[in-house]
């Protein structure tokens, strides 16, 4: 039995997490990633907030690739009724860490898989909760050092040393590292854009 892709399917990121994460089930993918600017979206609710960048950054992709599914995702880490984007500065990352230290939080990660020549889509989020471990202040500073937060929401990676921040959680795991994969398989397979064959 073999998982076969039966429909061009484009990600429309350069998030190498997303990549690995449908590459290790075997979807191989092409990447066009979109280049919309995420700072315009003003939209306070999280999942309406990552449900919106997920489809505009779908929308953006599709609209060069009318022929093609896309595939567009989007993460926030959401503490206290804050969004949490991706850190600025070294600075930026020690706050954030300390909002998320010793305290449980929300990872919402949506996204939209669109074919914008037959005008079909489909949007979904997904929310884990995660709680992270108490941490001293040399071990928010030497984790800030590893350079490892800068490209993560909420300034911190699951998938890398990071993993040492989380005391557990509940709900999709590969949801936190970018990519609810259970839910876009399932999605995929309802599209027939990926099927199973002898």
């Amino acid at each position: 039995m073999k998982l076969i892709k039966t429909e061009k399917l484009i990600l429309a990121s350069k998030s190498p997490r997303r990549k690995n994460l449908l590459e290790q089930i075997g979807i191989k993918i092409e990447i066009f990633p979109s280049n919309i600017n995420e700072e315009a979206i003003l939209i306070k609710n999280p999942e309406e907030h990552v449900k919106e960048l997920s489809f505009l950054k779908a929308q953006n992709t599709a609209l060069s690739h009318p022929e093609a599914w896309v595939l567009g995702a989007d993460t926030i880490v959401v503490v206290q009724n804050q969004i949490l984007g991706k850190p600025q500065s070294k600075t930026d990352a020690i706050a954030m860490l300390n909002k998320l230290n010793n305290c449980e939080h929300s990872v919402y990660t949506a996204f939209c898989v669109i074919h914008q020549k037959t005008n079909s889509m489909v949007v979904k989020s997904i929310e884990t909760k995660v709680h992270f471990k108490y941490l001293t202040d040399q071990e928010i500073l030497w984790y800030v050092g590893t350079g490892e937060p800068f490209d993560k929401a909420g300034a911190y990676g699951i998938q890398g040393i990071g993993a040492f921040l989380v005391k557990r959680i509940s709900g999709s795991y590969s949801n936190v590292v970018g990519l609810p994969v259970c839910e876009v398989v399932e999605t995929l397979i309802n599209l027939n854009i990926i099927q199973f064959k002898d």
